[in-house]
């Protein structure tokens, strides 16, 4: 039996949430391995809606679940969501939960840094979350972060926060902010450190004794590729890399252990916040693509942009991150359209262009080629087989695998979790 990696193949939000959670119901682990608590998963179990942005979604169903050290994690938030969801039934130990110990922390001056950058920014805004994700990253590549097993060594961190402080307390000078107050930032940590070290391990380790054990894991990737801080629209990025590699570093297994690579892909396109969008539509057709799509942020409630699929930029995606399959969904969502549209290639500066550029000029200024298609009557809604589709949805299913030179492993047709057309089972080799 394979593992496999689940990422986002374009901005993310293209409903992780749900296939993870199809998949970690026939995992034994599943692992978080970058981002922090901006990634914003919702899965709906039978009556109950979870909405997740930091504990790995295996921890609804029970399945062990690991926080690798590739994420940056904000303690206050980890105790305030687990509180949630025991308050919902769900039962979290550490049988079935772990955080890697060499996590770095997001502490309160990292989300106070990155809203006063991303006011001061004006027409620069990236569209952060706020919540401190970027100046963590950034001081873990500083060497100056507090860990996870740094709590359990309170008393012995002079030496950290005086590198952190130096940086941090200038950067707040700029801002005409006060410096760091230490003790209280000290007092904050002791308080706060229990509710972390109880889960906290070396868990590369448990990881590998339990890949040995022949267990069946799933990585579970935040954010889309196209958000990746190399390969994504820069600088309108995450602060980590968000491509399948990354599993391998961000939890502590080797590269071979990451298995089928499913990339989730909308039948369409949407982003959050600010950066390069060809394919956006800023009409009637964009509004109703949002509107039937429920097109919202799961962390943030900020309402997504809408546009047609964009072949060129998943293409790019999927060889990025070596896709193995697609899991196509929101496919309802274009039901009732009389045509539809995806874009196969872009015009910049008089050239055609099968790929997105880097430079922020060009991502800015392509243009998109269209190739236009019928749509369908009835409703996709739902569907469990290919029996359930109309005859042009089919047809435009097998146009978007042509265009994205991958195949299509299965087609998510609802928020449910049976509502899945199963063409390819990622965990079998």
């Amino acid at each position: 039996m394979a593992n496999v990696t689940v990422i986002g193949a374009q901005w993310g939000d293209e409903g992780k949430g749900k296939i993870v959670d199809w998949l970690a119901s026939r995992a034994d682990a599943v692992v978080r391995f970058q981002g922090g608590h901006n990634a914003g998963h919702t899965l709906v179990v039978g009556e109950q809606v979870y909405k997740l942005s930091l504990l790995p979604s295996g921890i609804v169903r029970g399945t062990l679940s690991i926080i690798g050290n590739g994420v940056v994690l904000d303690p206050w938030h980890l105790k305030s969501e687990i509180a949630k969801l025991e308050g919902q039934g769900v039962k979290i130990s550490r049988e079935n939960f772990a955080i890697a110990d060499n996590c770095p922390l997001i502490l309160p001056i990292h989300g106070e840094l990155d809203v006063m950058r991303e006011n001061a920014a004006g027409a620069g805004k990236i569209g952060t979350t706020g919540r401190g994700i970027g100046p963590a990253y950034e001081d873990k590549v500083g060497r100056r972060a507090i860990r996870v097993c740094d709590l359990a060594h309170l008393d012995a961190l002079d030496s950290q926060l005086d590198r952190l402080c130096a940086h941090h307390d200038a950067l707040r000078a700029g801002f005409g902010q006060p410096p760091v107050d230490r003790e209280a930032l000290l007092a904050s940590l002791r308080e706060i450190a229990p509710s972390v070290l109880q889960f906290a391990e070396p868990v590369w380790s448990r990881l590998n004794t339990v890949r040995k054990a022949g267990a069946r894991i799933l990585f579970e990737g935040a954010q889309g590729v196209l958000l990746d801080v190399d390969h994504g629209t820069y600088p309108f990025v995450t602060s980590s890399n968000t491509v399948s590699g990354t599993a391998a570093s961000g939890s502590g297994l080797g590269p071979s252990a990451t298995g089928f690579v499913l990339g989730i892909v909308k039948a369409y396109t949407t982003r959050v916040g600010s950066g390069p969008f060809p394919t956006e539509l800023e009409d009637e057709t964009g509004q109703r693509l949002g509107e039937r799509g429920h097109e919202f942020g799961t962390v943030t409630g900020r309402k997504r942009r809408c546009g047609w699929f964009d072949a060129v930029l998943v293409r790019q995606s999927c060889a990025i991150s070596g896709v193995t399959g697609i899991a196509l969904t929101k496919l309802d969502v274009l039901d009732g359209f009389e045509t539809v549209k995806i874009c196969t290639g872009y015009r910049l500066n008089g050239k055609v262009l099968d790929f997105f550029p880097s430079h922020a000029a060009g991502q800015a200024n392509v243009e998109p080629i269209y190739e236009e298609m019928d749509g369908w009557e009835g409703t996709t809604a739902g569907a469990r087989s290919w029996a359930d589709l109309p005859a042009q949805a089919i047809k435009y299913i097998q146009r978007v695998q042509e265009l994205i030179q991958t195949p299509v492993a299965l087609v998510s047709t609802s928020p449910e979790r049976e509502d899945t057309i199963l063409v390819r089972d990622p965990f079998v080799d």
